[in-house]
């Protein structure tokens, strides 16, 4: 494999890492999360625990230790007697290995 043939697969790759993680949440609770090691992020419906992991592994360079998700379903809701619906949302809770951290106030580079 030539060498820009495995640049094009590492940008590629790391295209794929910016498509599974859409933002970092941060709330009271992401942030009292924080003091157990773990980062909050809204991730694609599609993304895989294992998809996250990598990600965030390759994007922040931190050991993972163990991914949660969660669903949440988008709610009916009505908004000046008109119906309408939130789109569904899934979170994933990242557990960061012993000695990681992780600084979202600095951004991705």
């Amino acid at each position: 494999m030539s060498k820009k043939a495995t640049k094009a697969a590492k940008t590629e790759a790391r295209g794929f890492h910016y498509d599974v993680i859409v933002s970092p949440v941060i709330t009271e609770k992401s942030t009292a999360h924080s003091e157990q090691n773990k980062v909050v992020f809204n991730v694609r419906l599609e993304s895989t625990k294992a998809d996250i992991k990598s990600a965030v592994e390759a994007l922040f360079n931190v050991k993972v230790a163990n991914v949660n998700t969660l669903r949440r379903l988008g709610k009916t809701k009505l908004f000046r007697g008109i119906k309408g619906k939130q789109n569904d949302t899934k979170k994933a809770i990242i557990t960061l290995a012993e000695g990681q951290s992780l600084n979202l106030e600095g951004g991705l580079k």
